[in-house]
């Protein structure tokens, strides 16, 4: 069966995301400097420890409520995924309110309240504060910590763990910090299905006993409110709330960085792009005297459009959408900086060589007055624009007081970022970015990528996705004699019903539920197929009609996206007509086939066949066992930029004597759409008028 529909899809997230694109090249000239003034805010403290700030603002009549439970980091070991088991289940009912009058409340008044295992926010109009403030207490004392309720964020806990097994980022995320602090360390430890497994609803009530409790915590309100009337509030609501017994938690050390500088490379087969990140632990707390200088350095290496690692990886060589660089502030002395960025296969090599071709720049060459000057403006004007935001307010409340630092510390802040000089820079550059004790992790597909990282003369040590050490993967085996493209391509043939079935099909109607990460809402995809090459596709979101469309009659056809209608291109029409029947490799020629290798997909053997038709390349990956496809793979040129997609199919089921793929999950870059068929029907239901 033909089931290569990933250019259509790619373009269709292409144009969604095009009126999101912004030109960023053109820096705003910048203005004086503003004078900060910052509302110092009101403290009191409760009985149980529950220390309130309230920062009174009338210009609009909202309140906004942060709550920040500030225990210690601490590893949560066999249970690990418990604190976030808590979160989702927090903010859903109370012992005195059911779920569903909770939550249609919160709806009602027009209101916000969200959970999580370290706290809550809240915002709301100011009449309805103090209701809401009675609704967020009531949820943070009075828990409803149900079975029911634990079963179902347990289940979409394990579900997402599974779901991202194919992640390249996920799995990059999981390993960096793994490998940085360490799987024990509270920052490198990671959630697994076996330890949400291993978890029960006296394990999430325990967690909550102990963690979540008054005397740790922090109450912040800003917005229309008075002083007065606030505190005899948060003494009304919050009173009952009981502290613990007292925690004693001692943070361990992160782990050294490395020796020299090296790649931990993870093996990801599924993978059409490599996700690096050169990366080494800092000890950096935001009363460091370093702190401001370390911000305008990292801005200037790889924090922002114009940063030397974004000029240079996507501008001057287009290996990628963008490239950034970060740095931590931890006040246990744990936090990374990190530069990373995802690129193509084919250039992953290069792009870890300028990455520390860059790092190095900052730390030897002196930056220029006017790469100093234009980090600076940045940041006053990011600076400014954030303190429009009630969250923004609240957050620099918490941060003086969890951080211990000075009263003034964010009314001098412009004022220190604007002391920043060159030397400063290189100064701490060298002081945090490394590139001499730096651990270069690259996951991706190791096949396509080993040979030339092996090029670049560093050092490479292997991980598996849990970061575990591994051996240095086997990429090919040795093909059988007798074995050639054209025996694998008739024993799929067979697989799937043989050739007198196959040809007997005319027409094939799969109806799909399609999932799109990241995506906000679950589209269905309606499939139709006819001899020999009529195609029409239609993605539907319920209460938002068609997204996306796509016919084509054998001779001309359209392509619709939100309401607008364009005619096939020529090319695309002459793309159309060369697909000849509903099961491509009933009609590949010898010529234009050729078995490769044996590689692993998904863990298993697979035979690799080369597709070559004109300048079209592409590829197909055959189960040696089970003799099925299991993976297309092509290469496309869209909007100036060289896509991989990959379509990894699977769930195959017998449909009129012929077995069918009932689900495609398929990677474009980053973006991963998966297709469930729950319909799939052959020669019926389909006449030639569909396809007009």
């Amino acid at each position: 069966m033909k089931t290569k529909i990933t250019t259509l899809i790619a373009l269709f997230l292409l144009s969604l995301s095009a009126t999101a694109q912004i030109d960023r090249s053109v820096q705003p000239k910048p203005g004086p400097a503003p004078k900060i003034t910052l509302e110092v805010p009101g403290e009191f403290e409760l009985k149980n420890g529950l220390k309130v700030l309230v920062v009174e603002n009338h210009k609009l009549p909202r309140v906004s409520y942060t709550l920040r439970i500030d225990n210690k980091p601490h590893a949560e070991g066999k249970t690990a995924g418990v604190s976030s088991i808590l979160g989702a289940m927090l903010g859903n009912g109370t012992l005195n309110i059911s779920k569903d009058d909770f939550n249609e409340e919160i709806d009602f008044l027009g209101a916000r309240l969200s959970f999580n295992a370290q706290g809550a926010s809240a915002s709301a109009l100011s009449k309805y504060s103090e209701r809401i403030m009675e609704l967020m207490a009531d949820a943070a004392i009075n828990p409803l910590l149900t079975e029911e309720e634990f079963e179902k964020e347990k289940a979409k806990a394990i579900e997402g763990i599974k779901s991202n097994t194919k992640s390249v980022d996920a799995i990059a995320s999981r390993v960096g910090g793994a490998l940085s602090f360490g799987k024990n360390h509270p920052y490198g430890e990671f959630v697994t299905e076996e330890t949400l497994n291993n978890i029960t609803i006296d394990n999430i009530r325990a967690y909550y006993q102990k963690y979540f409790n008054p005397n740790h915590a922090y109450l912040v309100i800003v917005g229309d409110i008075d002083f007065d009337t606030v505190k005899k509030q948060v003494k009304k609501y919050f009173k009952k709330w009981e502290e613990d017994a007292g925690i004693i938690t001692t943070v361990p050390k992160p782990l050294d960085n490395v020796q020299y500088t090296q790649i931990s490379f993870i093996d990801m087969p599924n993978a059409v792009q490599s996700n690096i990140s050169v990366t080494n632990n800092v000890s950096l707390k935001m009363d460091d005297p370093d702190y401001h200088a370390v911000l305008i350095a990292n801005k200037i290496l790889g924090g922002g459009f114009d940063s030397y690692l974004n000029m240079n990886l996507r501008e001057e060589h287009g290996y990628t959408y963008g490239a950034r660089s970060s740095v931590g502030t931890d006040r246990y002395g744990a936090s990374r900086f990190t530069a990373g960025t995802s690129v193509r296969n084919a250039v992953t090599d290069s792009a870890v060589v300028e990455s520390l071709k860059e790092i190095k720049r900052i730390k030897t060459t002196p930056v220029t007055a006017e790469a100093l000057r234009n980090a600076k403006a940045k940041y006053v004007g990011d600076f400014v624009l954030a303190l429009e935001s009630p969250s923004t307010v609240a957050r620099y409340a918490l941060n003086i007081k969890v951080n211990n630092l000075p009263k003034d510390f964010y009314k001098t802040y412009l004022e220190k970022i604007n002391a920043v000089t060159i030397d400063d820079v290189q100064r701490v550059a060298n002081k945090y970015f490394s590139t001499d004790n730096a651990r270069v992790i690259v996951v991706g597909k190791g096949s396509e990528v080993i040979p030339n990282l092996e090029k670049t003369g560093l050092t490479i040590k292997y991980f598996d996705t849990y970061a575990n050490p591994v051996d240095k993967p086997v990429f090919s085996k040795p093909i059988p004699a007798g074995v050639t493209a054209q025996t694998v391509i008739s024993d799929y043939i067979t697989a799937i019903g043989g050739k007198d079935n196959l040809e007997k099909v005319n027409t094939l109607l799969v109806e799909a539920d399609m999932t799109i990460q990241g995506a906000p809402f679950a589209p269905k995809a309606i499939i139709k197929r006819m001899t020999p090459n009529k195609f029409s596709m239609e993605v539907n979101v319920e209460g938002m009609g068609t997204l996306m469309k796509q016919k084509f009659n054998g001779t001309t056809g359209y392509q619709e996206q939100q309401g607008q209608r364009k005619p096939l291109s020529d090319k695309e029409i002459a793309e159309k007509k060369a697909e000849i029947g509903l099961f491509e490799e009933l009609h590949l020629k010898p010529s234009e086939v050729t078995l490769e290798s044996i590689v692993t997909v998904e863990d298993k053997d697979a035979y690799k066949v080369k597709v070559t038709k004109g300048d079209d390349t592409s590829f197909k990956y055959y189960d040696v066992e089970s003799k099925l496809l299991i993976r297309n793979e092509s290469t496309k040129e869209m909007q100036g930029q060289s896509l991989t997609s990959t379509e990894d199919i699977s769930d195959y089921k017998v449909v009129n004597g012929v077995m069918i793929p009932h689900q495609q999950q398929i990677t474009n870059g980053p973006q991963i759409i998966i297709l469930k068929a729950n319909t799939v029907k052959i020669n019926e239901e389909i006449s030639a008028d569909d396809f007009n």
